[in-house]
């Protein structure tokens, strides 16, 4: 294939606002109370700040990696450097589960979030799927916003990009506006008893429930470096963009956190759990008065949930790309369009998975997604062990962005997403997979070694091959 495969069109603000929209999806909206509840404001503030270091250490890695080896696939080039052809397939097929799992469950969350804003809009019950029912106006508009993304993404990275940045934009305006009206309306007296919840180690226990989770809601700077054939910009500037993105995505969820907290008192956060479950909306609806105010927050929810979408169908359909491209899964899936350069049969791919997601409920999503959180954990950890290694390995690489303090960096790293591969695994640990999502996790495992068989196989020499 030739060189430039793809279009060099991404600026700074485009993979700033891809990365930024990954991480920022309807998870502030939905989960602000429990965490609350659980941690305290300031508890849960903390717990942010804890699990986003162990982003930013992972993050660290990616950002001396992609400028180094800015080709499309990311992860998998990094841990074909590292491990070989085996230990790349292991990674990028996990990244491939994380990234399917997130557009999947953003196509069954669409529908609910409509419903938050139009009480009446499902009608057409079909029928229910581990106590949750799916109707036929559910399944109809996320089919419908899976064809436009699909079709957007189609028509070039450029294009899904402008779509990205102008529904990240409402997202940051809906998030300030709370965080501004907030401090202006709210009290500090709403944070008694709730600033953190629990005494002594009981507290650094909620904390740390808190810091668990936080990586879930994090993850998606790792689409850059998938789309490094794309961008056009100076190799060093993506590495900054890369953790920049991370560090607003930290600072919003906590500013958000805090707004809440600092609005609403424990009661009323109790009383709003009791009813809708969406916090944030009632305390936005209480800081302006007006219920108008708590469905414009929720839409910013959903642009959130749309940005997320968006973002992961771009990176898991260059993560299958590379895959295709080096002979490791049917080749037929590295078929780029003629005129915009895009992966349209992986594209297609990931696009008929988010049609039929709607048809199987929420809480079947809700296994995917989980079984998703452990897959990217897992790659993390191979992306962290490959910095490691090819620091000792090929000490002369050209590294455009190179982090200090090497091992210190790649070690917590490695010991930081291990602890959370193993924190899905352990029973009892509060994040261990249920025997469903143990299913899904085992099944996607099996169809990744008949296709490492089937594949090698049929290319021999050329499977794993990459050029670098």
């Amino acid at each position: 294939m030739e060189k430039n495969r793809f279009k060099k069109v991404m600026s700074s603000t485009d993979i700033l606002v891809v990365a930024f929209g990954a991480m920022i999806g309807w998870g502030w909206v939905v989960s602000s109370g429990r965490w609350i509840q659980n941690a305290g404001t300031i508890g849960t503030v903390i717990g942010f700040v804890i699990g986003g270091l162990m982003i930013y250490f992972v993050g660290m890695t990616y950002a001396e990696l992609t400028p180094a080896m800015p080709k499309v696939g990311g992860e998998h080039v990094f841990s074909h450097k590292a491990f070989g052809p085996t230990g790349s397939f292991i990674c990028t097929w996990a990244l491939i589960l994380s990234y399917i799992g997130v557009v999947c469950f953003e196509a069954v969350s669409l529908p609910t979030i409509i419903q938050y804003i139009f009480p009446s809009f499902s009608q057409g019950y079909l029928y229910t799927v581990a106590g949750s029912d799916v109707y036929a106006t559910g399944v109809a508009v996320a089919s419908v916003f899976t064809i436009v993304i699909i079709v957007l993404n189609i028509l070039g990275i450029k294009a899904a990009s402008i779509f990205q940045t102008i529904l990240t934009i409402v997202i940051a305006a809906v998030g300030i506006i709370l965080v501004v009206a907030s401090a202006i309306n709210g009290s500090p007296e709403n944070l008694e008893g709730q600033m953190i919840v629990g005494e002594g180690f009981g507290s650094v226990k909620n904390i740390l429930s808190v810091a668990v989770v936080a990586p879930f809601f994090l993850f998606g700077f790792d689409v850059i470096p998938q789309v490094a054939e794309e961008i056009n910009i100076p190799l060093k500037k993506i590495a900054k963009v890369l953790l920049l993105s991370i560090i607003c995505a930290v600072v919003f969820y906590g500013l958000v956190v805090f707004a809440v907290g600092y609005a609403l008192n424990s009661k009323e956060i109790a009383a709003a759990m009791e009813g809708s479950g969406l916090v944030t909306a009632f305390a936005m609806e209480k800081v302006f008065n007006s219920a108008v105010m708590a469905k414009v927050l929720i839409i910013g929810g959903l642009c959130g949930v749309i940005t997320s979408w968006n973002s992961f169908l771009i990176g898991g359909s260059r993560a299958i790309f590379s895959m295709a491209e080096s002979k490791m899964i049917p080749s037929r899936f590295a078929k780029l369009h003629k005129k915009h350069k895009t992966p349209t049969n992986a594209l297609l791919l990931i696009g008929v998975l988010s049609l039929a997601a709607p048809f199987f409920g929420k809480q079947m999503l809700v296994w995917i997604s989980d079984a998703a959180s452990l897959a990217c954990c897992l790659a993390y950890l191979m992306v962290s062990m490959s910095f490691l290694i090819l620091r000792k390995k090929e000490p002369e690489l050209h590294r455009p962005f190179k982090v200090k303090h090497y091992k210190f960096v790649g070690i917590t790293a490695s010991v930081l997403s291990g602890f959370m591969v193993v924190m899905y695994l352990i029973p009892g640990s509060g994040a261990t997979l249920t025997w469903q999502e143990f299913i899904i996790v085992g099944g996607w495992a099996l169809l990744g070694i008949i296709f490492y068989v089937m594949c090698k196989r049929k290319y021999k020499t050329e499977f794993g091959h990459i050029d670098v």
